[in-house]
């Protein structure tokens, strides 16, 4: 381990970091809302920060090792999120305090989308702007956006990828050149929000509010600039836009690359886990929507469709918009979209989740186990799109849900033990690990009302969820510490 080198670049990040709180400062002159010097302050504590923590270390140039990598991309989540509290604790219109603040921007920077903050309607306007763009920075690691910067600062990155990049397989490039492979993805995030923010403007929304919910659409994050969510502009246009760009954001982006390079939509149905993400979002809206409709839970048919649709889109992709408190229907329904977050996003999307093509590994070595006693003797492949998986990702899909389960586990009796009843605590848990954000029972509208140790934990599982369970606690072994 190198931890000069760490140093060096942590202070490099921060640095750069301190100038995404610019913009805040722009709103707060813009609306005259009371926050301007809130984002003043934190800019030049950020910024400062940065510059000691690199300064004494600014000529020490080494290469990135691979444990340096994965120490780099764990402190990067803990320091930012410590960081990106700054101005929501220094917030006078928000008056939180410092576990609140930190939740929040935990929960900002994982896309998770839980929040504690209520009253939203009546916020400085630089405070709402500030939330949604941390979503939209974490959206897709900014670590990888990092990956693109640090090369021309001297810094190697592709250590950084494979300890960020989500998915089962991490050393799958897009480009020749890992700088590139940043460059292309971020500028197809960046297109994505553009045109989701132009389309929610034409669909009715002020700019502002396009601005802010095409970063959190995009991201997959779920926070709103209202407390009412996407139930707020009661327009059907917005909720088939917001429906269609989670979507998008929810599919690898791999693939959005591979149809981008070859022209053809071709790429996505050749693609196994686009299909079975489409089926299962398919399957799971058609049962919402006849459920709603025969319970009565909507007066007419199209209200039971377009609430049943939207609602099993955003919490299927984990992006956790609402347009009705959908923790409140009737039945199994909402325990039903809870279970769809655990299947989450594809792999490398910016959902959360387990990731569509572990589940179907999962499934598919369920299925050979059980041929298996019928024929001992058969060796009976793996496959997916006609490839034949390594026995060693099948190893490791086998290790990241034996981990998924028993951290679960651990955590939720923690919660419980703090005082929270089995559905509040297994929903919160089961919405921040997955990074979704609404649950059910006393955190189906936010998490205000809720210990501070439990906010702790959750915290914790926003950060193990978003780096995928192995990242973090790969770290907590003492074999990852011996030379």
């Amino acid at each position: 381990m190198q931890p000069l080198v760490i140093l060096r670049i942590i202070g490099l990040l921060l640095m750069v970091f301190s100038s995404t709180v610019i913009p805040s400062i722009g709103i707060s002159l813009w609306y005259n809302d009371p926050e301007l010097i809130t984002f003043i302050n934190a800019f030049f504590v950020i910024l400062l920060s940065g510059f000691i923590l690199w300064w004494p270390v600014k000529d020490y140039h080494r290469e990135l090792r691979i444990r340096d990598g994965f120490i780099v991309v764990v402190l990067f989540w803990f320091v930012f999120g410590l960081v990106g509290s700054l101005p929501l604790y220094l917030s006078e219109s928000l008056n939180a305090n410092f576990t609140d603040a930190l939740f929040e921007s935990i929960s900002a920077l994982t896309t998770t989308g839980a929040t504690v903050f209520t009253g939203l309607d009546d916020l400085p306007p630089s405070i709402l702007y500030y939330r949604q763009q941390l979503q939209w920075l974490g959206g897709m690691g900014i670590i990888v956006l990092a990956v693109a910067v640090l090369p021309m600062l001297g810094i190697g990155g592709m250590q950084l990828y494979r300890a960020e990049t989500p998915g089962p397989v991490k050393d799958t490039k897009l480009t020749p050149r890992i700088t590139e492979t940043a460059k292309a993805l971020w500028y197809i995030y960046l297109g994505l929000t553009i045109v989701c923010a132009l389309a929610y403007w034409l669909a009715g929304m002020t700019p502002f509010d396009a601005l802010g919910h095409s970063f959190s659409t995009v991201a997959i994050g779920g926070f709103s600039t209202h407390d009412a969510s996407m139930g707020y502009f009661n327009n059907q246009g917005i909720e088939m836009i917001a429906g269609f760009f989670m979507l998008l954001a929810g599919i690898n982006f791999g693939l959005h690359f591979k149809v981008l390079h070859s022209r053809t939509l071709k790429e996505y149905f050749i693609d196994v886990e686009f299909r079975v993400y489409l089926s299962l979002l398919a399957i799971a809206s058609a049962i919402s929507v006849l459920y709603l409709y025969f319970t009565h839970t909507f007066d007419t048919w199209g209200n039971a469709l377009h609430h049943g649709i939207f609602q099993t889109i955003s919490i299927g992709t984990t992006t956790g918009f609402t347009t009705a408190e959908y923790y409140n229907w009737p039945g199994f329904l909402p325990v039903m979209l809870l279970f769809l977050s655990f299947v989450g996003g594809c792999s490398g999307s910016t959902g959360g989740g387990m990731k569509v093509v572990r589940v179907i590994l999962l499934v598919k070595q369920g299925l050979r186990e059980i041929f298996r006693l019928i024929h001992p003797n058969a060796q009976i492949p793996i496959k997916i799109g006609g490839k034949v998986m390594p026995e060693n990702v099948s190893n490791a899909i086998w290790g990241f849900f034996a981990l998924y389960v028993a951290s679960f586990s651990f955590m939720m009796l923690l919660l419980m033990a703090s005082g929270l009843d089995q559905v509040t605590a297994f929903s919160a848990l089961a919405a921040c690990l997955n990074n979704l954000g609404p649950g059910l029972g006393d955190v189906g509208a936010n998490y205000q009302g809720i210990n501070d140790f439990s906010k702790w934990v959750l915290c914790f599982a926003m950060l193990l969820g978003r780096l995928e369970i192995f990242t973090l606690l790969v770290i907590l072994t003492p074999s990852f510490w011996r030379r």
